[in-house]
């Protein structure tokens, strides 16, 4: 009989136990997981700007420097949603400090300079402000409750320049130009990014030039085309 009552015992302790198991797993938080999840995400990014395509005697003094900012859409094409498309809205600021110098004749004509090295310049800088279009091919190591990954994305930046000014100051002169009809105000550019985590490096090279055909100093033509090298934050 003591036998019996001692099975029974454990019996019903097994039955309790296994019943407040279950309970605790009914009220438990259930583990979602995002099979369809998207890498949209905000965008911050600091540059150092460089210039290619310039004249002869150009040259950068001083830190050219750039910020860009904005919203990507993430377009997934492959079942393991690890590449996609990514398409986004953003702006940008720049600044480029130079020897070069521009301004306006008497007749609102535009002049550009190249500088000499004895001239004593405070400041001489072109500065713009972009709207921006980045389109991306995105490859990624993410999954969905895994938000650390690796990141190669590429693709083009398209951009149109809605502000611009070029700044000059000397202990002769202070001047400032925000009408210059050389300045190409659609701009496009190649970019790569790559990285881990929040923190990527990226660089950009511009396809098109700030200035088109019609600038030139007294024999050759402006153009300039900038290439960017920078950190680039990315957040979901």
């Amino acid at each position: 009989m003591r036998s019996l009552f001692l099975f029974l015992l454990l019996g019903i302790c097994a039955h309790l136990s296994i019943a407040q198991k279950s309970d605790a797993s009914d009220n438990a938080i259930p583990n979602v997981v995002d099979s369809l999840y998207r890498e949209d995400q905000f965008y911050i990014g600091l540059s150092f700007n460089l210039i290619t395509n310039q004249p002869k005697s150009f040259s950068q003094n001083g830190f050219s420097g750039g910020l860009h900012a904005g919203f990507i859409r993430d377009m997934p094409i492959n079942k393991r949603r690890n590449v996609s498309i990514g398409v986004g809205l953003g702006v940008s600021t720049n600044t480029y400090n130079s020897n070069l110098f521009i301004g306006q004749d008497v007749n609102e004509q535009s002049i550009y300079r190249i500088l000499d090295s004895s001239i004593d310049v405070d400041r001489n800088r072109f500065n713009t402000n972009l709207i921006e279009m980045p389109i991306q091919f995105r490859w990624r190591t993410s999954t969905p409750t895994e938000y650390t990954f690796w990141r190669i994305y590429t693709g083009i930046k398209l951009a149109y320049i809605y502000h611009y000014k070029a700044t000059f100051k000397s202990e002769s002169l202070n001047a400032s130009q925000s009408n210059i009809p050389e300045v190409n105000r659609f701009q496009y550019a190649a970019t790569l990014s790559l990285g881990h985590g929040s923190f990527n490096a990226f660089v950009q090279y511009n396809l098109s030039t700030l200035f088109n055909e019609d600038a030139f100093t007294d024999i050759e033509q402006v153009n300039l085309q900038p290439i960017k090298f920078g950190i680039e934050f990315y957040i979901l």
